[in-house]
């Protein structure tokens, strides 16, 4: 069985110290996960101290998101290379934060993908439907269009190194969970979008993470689907144990 993954996306969520103290008892409780692979999603202003942290563990770091332009007069922006800097190896992009709060369009999301590739990070796409587009059996066509939009006229060696998170609107941060019926139906679709663009072996090794209320007493009949590659964790990451549960039923599950 491949490799899964489970991601921490902190928002804006702790400081520097506190950030530090995360990592330190994270990487001691993850030493014997073998076959997990674990991204922390840490707010700016950590990222520079957490690589230092963890620059010997199985951890990988994220930016939360980035403009597309190398440098300029963009206040409160952070740029590829500055994520580089600090040994970011991925940057969400998508997330339904950045579209629906700050009105970021698939335009200007489509940019940071490409930039995000040029600058050699790996994207972790968010796509996923609001309830209303879900209620009116409208989410296949709303995926398809984030799909398309984004992935226009990148090439497979580039594609292979991105991340897709299925995150349904209406199950972010409300204590809502899709079913794992209704999750493994939009990972499977998203998957032969891929096939149809690119090819069966691209399709099916791409890695398909789940959020949205995610959490451990629900992860585990989550991680049992088929189509589910992992997770992409909100409010469940900020505590050490409670990550770490999803971590450790993941990698049970692997082994």
């Amino acid at each position: 069985m491949s490799e899964k993954i489970v991601a921490a996306n902190w928002k804006m969520n702790k400081d520097v110290v506190e950030s530090a103290e995360f990592a330190k008892e994270l990487s001691k409780k993850i030493l014997n996960v073998k076959k997990t692979g674990v991204i922390l999603s840490p707010p700016y202003t950590s990222l520079f101290n957490m690589n230092e942290i963890l620059k010997d563990t199985i951890v990988s770091l994220s930016g939360q998101n980035m403009h597309f332009e190398d440098a300029g007069a963009f206040t409160a922006e952070i740029s590829a290379k500055m994520l580089n800097s600090v040994n970011c190896e991925y940057v969400i992009l998508g997330h339904s934060e950045r579209r629906h709060v700050f009105n970021e369009s698939d335009e200007t999301i489509k940019k940071k993908i490409d930039k995000a590739f040029a600058s050699g990070l790996k994207p972790i796409l968010c796509v996923g439907e609001k309830l209303e587009e879900r209620k009116s059996e409208n989410t296949a066509q709303r995926l398809e269009t984030q799909y398309t939009s984004a992935f226009e006229g990148v090439s497979e060696e580039d594609f292979s190194k991105c991340i897709i998170a299925y995150e349904p609107v209406w199950a972010i941060g409300t204590g809502e969970t899709a079913t794992p019926e209704q999750a493994d139906e939009a990972h499977l679709l998203i998957r032969k979008l891929t096939e149809e663009k690119y090819d069966k072996e691209l399709a099916n090794d791409l890695k398909i993470l789940y959020g949205g209320s995610v959490k451990p007493h629900n992860a585990q009949e989550l991680i049992e689907t088929e189509n589910i590659d992992g997770f992409l964790v909100g409010g469940a990451s900020l505590q050490v144990q409670s990550f770490y549960e999803i971590i450790e039923i993941v990698e049970n599950y692997l082994t």
